[in-house]
């Protein structure tokens, strides 16, 4: 048999005989017509076999195939809006590649665990693959705007000395003899190719060693985090805006059959344009409490406080300026109120959260001795950090985005473990 034609590309070939090089999903036994609906990563196309217009063996073929074979199918490509994806394939001929047993995964409801034990193969589902090839163009989106922006990719290490995001969440390793951990964040890493290059953004996979079952959390994790050189919070939050509002229309545009595919409501989407609603903490916490949900002064967010902001708002809204208390050793104090930092968290509508955390660092070096001490962190795996302050140091602000959030609030998913390939949660390793 030819080359493959990919099923993403059957209207350019309507008339024309191609080969589908792909597997069985399902099909309908009609004695001298056989209806097999084939899928080969790109879509789905129902391939026609009649009895007459094929070889015996083919036919036979078609008759016995069973779900999630592989098979290589050759036919002309004709329009028909009652087939799925509007095509179908008159089939000439058709191979088995490799005839599968019964498959595990039946057209029936089972259960999230009994999914998520056959993961390998539950990800071959249309709904499944929309996500990953939405997952996809989310991290295409992601690089192009920031690649077209000025900013560098300098990835950071996934294996540090030390701890970005707080001690209890750590991954530890024995690196040698030496103590080490799985990287919670590029962050700190990102301040010194900033000072560098200017504007860069590290993209790769972040560890968090929390004991947590809630929808929006995973132990390993992917995350872009770009760090910009002479840039106050202000215009972190300008570019954080943008830098969001680009990859949601690009997502809009480019993938819109899979958001059909996950039924998602894309009218909330197409509001996701700047400028953004920005609040201080303060006035948070005062509508907060308006609202009924209840939040003393110097908290730190929770889920059910993020929740009802978000639910406020038709489009994603910067929280900013929270309590130096509670956010991280390194966020510059705002010098008209040193009890509160220069932090911000976007948190997007819809109830799903903080899609992206960051702010302004500390620029000073006896400033920031002076919160590693209060942090009760050790000064030496941070020298080379406190290096960055010694010598040209400068205003410099950044924040990351985790993809899989992102991905669960574009495709309007209750839960983040669908969002990745194969995710690692509290009591999941495998598959």
């Amino acid at each position: 048999m030819e080359d493959q034609t990919y099923i993403r590309d059957a209207a350019d070939h309507v008339g024309q005989e191609v080969t589908i090089k792909g597997w069985l999903y399902g099909k309908v036994d009609k004695g001298r017509l056989q209806f097999l609906q084939v899928r080969d990563g790109s879509g789905l196309i129902q391939a026609v076999v009649f009895q007459k217009n094929v070889a015996p063996e083919a036919f036979e073929a078609a008759r016995t195939v069973t779900q999630e074979s592989s098979l290589i199918v050759r036919g002309t490509v004709r329009q028909d809006q009652r087939a799925p994806g509007g095509f179908e394939l008159d089939a000439t001929d058709l191979q088995v590649v490799q005839l599968s047993p019964e498959y595990p995964i039946q057209p029936k409801e089972h259960g999230v665990d009994f999914l998520m034990d056959w993961r390998h193969l539950w990800i071959r589902s249309p709904h499944q693959a929309a996500i990953l090839r939405v997952r996809a163009h989310v991290i295409r989106a992601i690089r192009e705007w920031l690649d077209g922006h000025g900013f560098i990719n300098a990835d950071t290490p996934i294996i540090t000395p030390s701890a970005c995001e707080g001690t209890t969440t750590l991954f530890a390793l024995d690196y040698f003899g030496t103590a080490a951990y799985l990287t919670q964040s590029g962050q700190l890493y990102n301040e010194a190719t900033a000072m560098a290059l200017g504007k860069v953004y590290a993209f790769g996979p972040t560890f968090r060693a929390e004991k947590s079952k809630t929808r929006r959390h995973l132990t390993e994790f992917w995350m872009v985090e770009p760090e910009m050189a002479y840039v106050d919070l202000d215009g972190n939050m300008e570019v954080a805006e943008q830098f969001v509002s680009h990859v949601v229309q690009s997502t809009l545009e480019h993938c819109r059959p899979e958001l059909k595919e996950l039924e998602r409501n894309t009218v909330a989407l197409e509001r996701v344009v700047p400028p953004f609603p920005r609040l201080q903490y303060d006035e948070a916490v005062r509508l907060l409490n308006e609202w009924g949900v209840p939040i003393e002064w110097g908290e730190d967010f929770g889920a059910p406080h993020e929740t009802a902001i978000g639910e406020h708002f038709d489009r994603p809204v910067f929280v900013h300026r929270y309590p130096a208390a509670c956010k991280a050793f390194y966020m510059q104090p705002d010098p008209e109120r040193p009890e509160l930092s220069l932090s911000v968290d976007m948190i997007g509508p819809e109830g799903y959260g903080e899609i992206i955390g960051g702010g302004q660092r500390i620029h000073d070096l006896g400033l920031l001795e002076a919160r590693l001490d209060a942090a009760g962190l050790p000064r030496e795996p941070y020298e080379w950090y406190l290096d960055l302050r010694r010598y040209g140091s400068v205003p410099h602000s950044g924040f990351g985005m985790g993809v899989e959030r992102c991905v669960a609030w574009i495709c309007g998913l209750q839960h983040i473990r669908e969002t990745i390939p194969f995710p690692r949660t509290l009591g999941r390793v495998w598959p």
